[in-house]
């Protein structure tokens, strides 16, 4: 995978996020992984295609998952992921992938972007690639948010 290409996803982050209410979120980590991620309790992903093909999975815990929609629901308790905290998150991968796909786009890149899928649950695997994919874990708000990043 082009490294030029991750540079999109993460400045999504730290435009988007902001807007938030949150703090510029920070690279906590990075890696290069094979074919399956494992979901960490939350999982969103959504594909690409056109000029650019393959999927971002926006990977988190529970409780991150909660925190973040709870800061989005203007600080709203969330205590379990009902429907109102999974719409939030799904709107926040929306809103993520729309931007890097405008971040795309200004390198020449046309993209369109599938509705997210939302899943609940640790420790299974999502194919995300049929070889490698990249792992960016940013550090948001002191929770961690994995981008599993497999685009060609």
């Amino acid at each position: 995978m082009d490294a030029k290409l991750v540079n999109p996803f993460i400045d999504a982050l730290s435009a988007v996020f902001p807007m938030m209410g949150f703090d510029v979120p920070k690279r906590a980590g990075m890696g290069v992984q094979e074919q399956n991620c494992t979901s960490l309790g939350v999982s969103i992903i959504v594909g690409f295609t056109k000029g650019l093909r393959g999927n971002v999975v926006y990977n988190m815990s529970d409780e991150a998952a909660r925190f973040i929609a709870s800061k989005m629901m203007m600080g709203m308790p969330v205590d379990e992921l009902n429907e109102m905290a999974q719409s939030a998150l799904s709107e926040m991968s929306n809103m993520l992938t729309a931007n890097a796909a405008t971040n795309l786009a200004a390198m020449g890149l046309e993209v369109d972007i599938s509705t997210p899928s939302l899943t609940v649950g640790k420790d299974f695997k999502i194919k995300i690639s049929s070889s490698q994919y990249l792992v960016v874990k940013m550090d948001i708000g002191g929770q961690i948010l994995e981008l599993n990043i497999a685009v060609q």
